[in-house]
């Protein structure tokens, strides 16, 4: 018989997170069909537009009733998230513990919202054992740590994709060392980003000699900070073009900024694009300037399209993910002197320099695959 295996993740906002629930899901259930029935809650209908995808791939929806209340809040915001949160809490309560009381399955694996599950956890008679996903270090105050240290003596595992978040989780006294493993994300699959890199796409003419990064318009991608760095790159290299691939809530902002600097042929926001593994493969280096990550997907495909690296040393993910500088250009997050100066040295390296680089880049990124993530993922499973 198989085991059930739940995901929980209820998401506001297309974040990265999505993403690794769907790959892993789908994942597991190819890899190891045999041995589990994998399974991914609805709560208020986030993943009916994925519905297709998961049908095809015989991952199946358990459905709650959907709310009319959270689209009437679409812009995205600190006090829309949390006032959602807690309404999804109080919403799906009775549902979420009808259906792990009724068709508890052997494991829940939760990425977001994770108070409800935890909760529920902690004071019902549940048999199903939790594996809580931590992505980035939460912000934590007095009542939240509170909150995780008393809660998590019930969880059976927690993740994080990276080794530097874990020792942060242990340090904080927030995660018994014993019950903390590092489980990369789910980012690469060499056929998907191969069939993604033959696609056509909408855009007749790429320019070239471009530099590349690509985010969501956020302050935590720190987009503001880049586009007046690289105007000081501008002045003796007028021929240089940043492409920034997203959309955000700091779209006009940042396209106000450009307008000022009198760069609107030389920094150009292109909005969201569904596959932009074109530009990955014809871009001359990828920047990425965040304030976090941790540890970056677009970073791990970047790497994986053989593309030089100029990142932020923000915590958590991009230090550890490139061997320290190792095997890309880091610079001090959010220091303009410093990213012009690794900039530069990007610009005067030979070619078997930056082929050294990617190469070790490539190489650090391989437990990042769908594959080695399922098979670590299934090790925890087991145990």
């Amino acid at each position: 018989m198989k085991d059930k295996i739940y995901y929980w993740g209820p998401f506001l906002s297309k974040v990265a997170t999505v993403d690794a629930i769907l790959n892993s899901s789908i994942s597991l259930n190819k890899f190891f069909k045999n041995l589990y029935d994998v399974k991914i809650i609805n709560v208020f209908g986030e993943f009916n537009e994925f519905r297709h995808k998961l049908e095809k791939n015989n991952i199946e929806l358990i459905s709650f009733q959907e709310s009319k209340i959270i689209n009437m809040f679409p812009k995205p915001g600190y006090l829309r998230s949390r006032f959602l949160s807690i309404y999804i809490f109080f919403k799906y309560f009775l549902s979420l513990k009808k259906l792990l009381k009724e068709q508890p399955p052997k494991f829940l694996i939760i990425h977001l919202i994770t108070s409800l599950p935890l909760f529920i956890i902690f004071f019902f008679n549940i048999e199903t054992k939790v594996i809580l996903r931590i992505s980035g270090i939460p912000k934590l105050n007095f009542f939240r740590k509170l909150f995780w240290k008393i809660f998590l003596k019930k969880v059976h595992i927690v993740t994080s994709p990276t080794i530097e978040t874990s020792k942060v989780l242990v340090n904080q006294k927030i995660v018994d060392q014993k019950k903390i493993i590092v489980l990369r994300d789910p980012i690469i699959s060499p056929k998907k980003i191969l069939e993604l890199k033959r696609k056509k796409i909408e855009e007749n003419y790429i320019p070239k000699n471009f530099f590349l990064a690509i985010g969501r318009l956020t302050k935590q991608k720190n987009f503001e900070f880049l586009i007046k760095s690289f105007s000081k790159i501008l002045k003796e290299n007028k021929n240089f073009i940043l492409i920034i691939i997203g959309e955000g809530e700091d779209k006009r902002k940042l396209e106000k900024q450009i307008i000022n600097l009198k760069l609107e042929k030389n920094i150009l926001l292109i909005g969201y694009k569904k596959n932009f593994f074109q530009y990955l493969s014809k871009a001359r280096a990828f920047i990425l300037s965040s304030l976090w990550e941790d540890p970056g997907f677009v970073l791990v495909e970047a790497a994986y399209c053989n593309l030089s690296i100029i990142s932020s040393d923000c915590p958590n993910g991009p230090s550890e993910l490139f061997d320290y500088g190792k095997s890309a250009f880091l610079f001090k997050s959010n220091k303009e002197e410093d990213f012009l100066s690794k900039f530069n040295s990007y610009i005067n390296s030979e070619d078997n320099q930056l082929i050294k680089k990617r190469i070790k880049a490539k190489k650090n990124i391989r437990n990042f695959s769908y594959f080695n993530h399922t098979k670590k993922l299934k090790n925890i499973l087991d145990s």
